[in-house]
């Protein structure tokens, strides 16, 4: 998730003793004395050995011993650490990582734990590269192994990354502290001198001090707690499996505990601060259902003893997948059955089937460099999908997967976009790798993989993945060798998961009746940006494909055109419906052009089945007409995921310039038919887009038209909605939107009915809560005027819940009066009142306002310093306040003003792929505006002269 300069080395000469000729280029500049022979001390005539931003390879780390003492009421810490090495060169220099941190003593150790020097050795800094170099009179030689000892310390961090400081507020009013870690991915070093890059796996075995009125937890159970001295006691943890020092975590709180144990003997532990103690008891059902199921999925046991997840109260993210001590962000973690919705739960429970499944995905098998990040979160993504479908089949959540599909979509049709697999060498690149490509995109290509290979392949495949790489880290090519079942002679020689190459040609899976090369297929899918556009036309008995990359913002038409699509070609693999057949037909389609035989006597043809592949699908030549005709008189001949991706397929191709606005209003028009959550919300949403971009502009009557035709459309859908938690999720989830719309739009009953609940809730004193499906949209009603916005800001004060704490900010940002905006955005700066954590929420919200959206904008302008510096440059929180503030900007001089201020942040914004993404963004919604506007208010003018005809 990090500009560097390169040192120039004037001192030392290059020259390798020993072995492995082939790291010449990675021996530091020293020029080692010969065994036994002392060299001067003294920094004087010392320059840094190191030049590169990566590490050496000729020490390699292989236990950390690591005593880690933090003072909660000075809020600093200090700490030593022990790092048994093995030398592959000889030197005389240790380079490893450091940040931040005041060294104080460093010595080198024989095997024996001799001092090899009784002289306090000498420490270079080279802080643009957070490296330190320590230089020992004594050359450490090929083959041996040592012991590094460097005592240390620090400040507790400020925000949100390292060995950082969280509060919280009891009910009683005190500020109680706490002490937390989050290292990936380069913070680990922010807490202790360590080789802080992922394919330096070690074991770790960790040592904390405390007072006894707090607990400490970390990877592992405390085997042994021992009173150091008065007041202080150290526990020490048992030794941790072989791991990256990103995983490392420890924890020093006073926060309460419940237990269970899964079938296999693993004790869980949901962990909250004391008051919200009975908030935890959903997490522990669901992370023990979880375990299990992975356990058997994966086919390998979790390693560990112990798995704790815990509610943080001050957390950036969404969770952290620390081995063994799961953090996370309390709305991530907590379920409060009076304030928490269905959609809550189902957040809960993603969240925790996400991190879980980095325990094996990232934690047991770890990618080689941040490059591949997706190797991670791409599968932590997809796994969750699968163990919520396996472990609680009754939350529909595979409906949720095509979201996240066209979220990657949205992302990768901007041509700032980026391959899966792209190069990131310093933090502010590498934060930028855990984006929608890694975690959306990825998930979408594995969820494609597993269609094309089938589930029993795909299972088979990453369990042989899991096992081959357990404790060690792999590439892209390993994973695609795994799946195909191939893998070196060596291995299959040694009776590992796998069977000969030559053996793997003659086997090699088939796809319609096509042997496959699976690494050149999935190549076309990670090392190259973008999402393929595959254009269908009928020609008699066949059908005719075309493909292209698909971009919203470049249109044929224009001249960069051929530029933006030189070079693209995806291995696709198709597949299709027709009328005359229920099976789904395959075709891998290779080349720019292809056809398929589908027969005469085919009515029509649906292409990319359930949206099982990355691709979007354009029907020529009337195909649009035929399956707007279908959806009118048959739709249910279609699948719900069809008939969602036809909607969503449609809106994109109208704003890439494919196809006429009112061609893809055809299409929905349907919907009145419509009984399915999935394609209903979808079709709602484009129009909620559209209502959103055009009530930012001065478009008055349009914003009127558009909003009482919605209404109209959707009436009998707003009227079956019951103010209640009734139903099944995809029923609960329906009335929030629905309901949520409709009082946006200033629906008379709706708001009507949502005001009669809010004073209820008034005139209880906050005791009588609203159902939770609709609590969002009855808070955000009482919020306009003076009474209803203090007495919610009051309880967000006051209120334990983090869940109900969420509903009521976004009710708060709802208000139409800007100076409440005005206040919500400095509490968000401030920090205290609203936490630093929601700062990037509040400003989206407040955004998202007619009234807000410059106000917001011209926020982050004002404080865009001290947001980077809460945040750091390449974290999720500045990449979503960029393109989330600028969103729904659509005029030229909006577009203008993002460039001004770009290039008054020159240097930063440099760095950052979100200041393209957008730019890009606002061109796409302007020339959306230029090519649809009037199409819309003449499409609307012409259902409202029939209305009124």
């Amino acid at each position: 998730m990090a500009l560097v300069r390169m040192l120039v080395l004037s001192l030392l000469h290059v020259s390798l003793v020993g072995s492995q000729p082939a790291k010449a280029s990675q021996q530091p500049s020293s020029t080692p004395h010969p065994a036994g022979e002392q060299s001067p001390l003294g920094t004087d005539n010392l320059s840094f050995p190191w030049s590169r931003l990566r590490l050496p390879r000729y020490i390699i780390p292989l236990h950390y011993r690591l005593l880690v003492h933090p003072n909660l009421t000075s809020l600093s810490f200090t700490g030593s650490v022990q790092i048994q090495i093995e030398v592959k060169n000889n030197t005389n220099w240790v380079v490893l990582h450091s940040k931040g941190l005041q060294i104080s003593k460093a010595t080198i150790l024989n095997q024996n734990l001799g001092l090899l020097s009784e002289q306090v050795l000498p420490v270079l800094h080279n802080p643009s590269h957070e490296q330190i170099g320590i230089f020992s009179p004594w050359v450490l030689s090929s083959g041996q192994k040592y012991f590094l000892y460097i005592e240390f310390g620090a400040e507790l961090a400020e925000g949100f990354y390292g060995f950082y400081r969280s509060t919280y507020r009891t009910s009683a009013g005190e500020i109680r502290t706490l002490a937390s870690t989050h290292f990936e991915p380069t913070s680990a070093r922010t807490a202790f001198p360590c080789f802080d890059e992922p394919n330096f796996k070690a074991n770790f075995s960790i040592r904390i001090r405390r007072s006894p009125e707090y607990i400490s937890l970390s990877n592992m159970p405390i085997f042994k707690t021992v009173e150091v001295n008065t007041g202080l006691l150290e526990d020490r943890f048992a030794t941790s499996v072989k791991m990256s020092t990103y995983l490392v975590a420890f924890i020093v709180c006073d926060f309460k505990s419940v237990t269970a144990t899964t079938s296999s003997g693993v004790q869980v532990s949901i962990y909250a601060t004391p008051e919200k103690w009975n908030q935890t008891h959903y997490a522990l059902k669901a992370a023990v259902k979880m375990l299990d199921f992975y356990d058997e999925y994966f086919n390998i046991h979790y390693p560990l003893p112990k798995q704790d997840l815990i509610a943080i109260p001050d957390f950036q993210s969404g969770a952290m997948e620390n081995w063994g001590l799961t953090t996370y962000r309390e709305t991530s973690l907590l379920f409060d059955p009076l304030t928490s919705s269905v959609s809550d739960k189902l957040w809960v429970t993603m969240v925790i089937g996400h991190e879980l499944a980095h325990q094996w995905f990232g934690n047991l098998v770890t990618m080689e460099w941040w490059n591949d990040i997706w190797l991670n979160e791409g599968f932590a993504r997809y796994m969750e999908y699968i163990s919520v479908e396996a472990t609680y089949p009754e939350m529909k959540v595979e409906e949720y997967l095509l979201h996240t599909c066209f979220a990657a979509i949205g992302h990768d049709s901007l041509n700032s976009s980026r391959p899966i697999s792209s190069p990131a060498d310093n933090p502010t690149q590498i934060k930028q790798m855990f984006d929608t490509v890694s975690y959306d995109k990825g998930a979408c290509i594995l969820h494609m993989l597993r269609h094309f290979l089938t589930d029993d392949v795909f299972q088979r495949g990453i369990v042989r993945y899991l096992r081959k790489y357990s404790y060690r880290n792999a590439c892209n090519q390993d994973l695609w060798d795994s799946l195909a079942n191939t893998c070196t002679e060596e291995d299959f020689s040694s009776g590992k998961h796998c069977y000969s190459s030559s053996q793997a040609s003659k086997n090699a899976y088939l796809f319609a009746g096509e042997h496959l090369d699976l690494t050149a297929i999935m190549n076309t899918w990670t090392l190259q940006k973008g999402v393929p556009l595959v254009t269908v036309t009928r020609k008699g008995s066949y059908l005719l494909l075309k493909q292209n990359r698909f971009l919203r913002t470049v249109l044929p038409s224009d001249p960069l055109w051929s530029t933006v699509q030189q070079g693209f070609l995806w291995n696709i693999p198709l597949t299709y419906k027709t009328d005359t057949s229920s099976t789904t037909h395959r075709h891998l389609m290779t080349t720019h052009t292809d056809s398929v035989h589908i027969g005469a006597d085919v009515s029509w043809v649906k292409v990319n089945s359930d949206m099982t592949g990355y691709y979007v699908v354009h029907y020529e030549d009337g195909g649009w007409d035929e399956m707007a005709k279908l959806l009118r008189e048959n739709h249910t001949a279609l699948s719900y995921k069809d008939r969602t991706q036809l909607i969503h397929n449609a809106f994109q191709l109208v704003t890439a310039g494919y196809l006429p606005l009112n061609k893809a209003f055809d299409l929905i028009g349907y919907l009145q038919l419509e009984t399915h959550t999935v394609p209903l919300l979808e079709g709602l949403g484009y129009l909620e887009t559209f209502y959103g971009m055009i009530e930012k502009r001065n478009e008055l009557d349009l914003v009127h038209n558009l909003g009482m035709y919605i209404l109209r459309f959707f009436r009998a859908v707003i009227d079956q909605q019951t103010w209640s938690d009734e139903g099944s999720v995809s029923e609960r989830r329906l009335r929030s939107d629905v309901l949520s719309l409709a009082c946006h739009l200033d629906d008379p009953p709706s708001r009507k009915r949502a005001r009669q609940i809010f004073e209820d809730w008034l005139q209880s004193k906050g005791t009588l809560n609203p159902p939770t499906d609709v609590a969002e949209i009855v808070y955000s009603v009482g919020a306009q005027d003076d009474h209803g916005w203090d007495s919610l800001f009051h309880a967000y004060n006051t209120s334990l819940s983090s869940a109900q704490k969420q509903k009521i900010l976004f009710a708060l940002t709802s208000s139409r009066d800007t100076n409440k905006l005005n206040r919500l955005l400095e509490l968000g700066l401030e920090g205290k009142v609203i936490r630093s954590q929601d700062l990037s929420s509040v400003i989206l919200m407040v955004a998202r306002q007619p009234q807000g959206h410059h106000l917001a904008w011209n926020f982050v302008k004002k404080n865009w310093s001290t947001m980077v510096q809460k945040f750091q440059l390449g974290s999720s929180d500045i990449r979503n306040i960029l393109i989330g503030t600028t969103g729904q900007f659509s005029y030229p001089e909006e577009l203008a003003d993002i460039k001004l201020f770009f290039e008054s942040i020159k240097e930063q914004a440099s760095q950052l792929r979100a200041t393209q993404l957008a730019l890009e963004n606002v061109q796409k919604n302007i020339r959306w505006m230029q090519r649809n506007l009037e199409t819309l208010r003449n499409w609307l003018n012409e259902k409202n002269d029939v209305k009124n005809s």
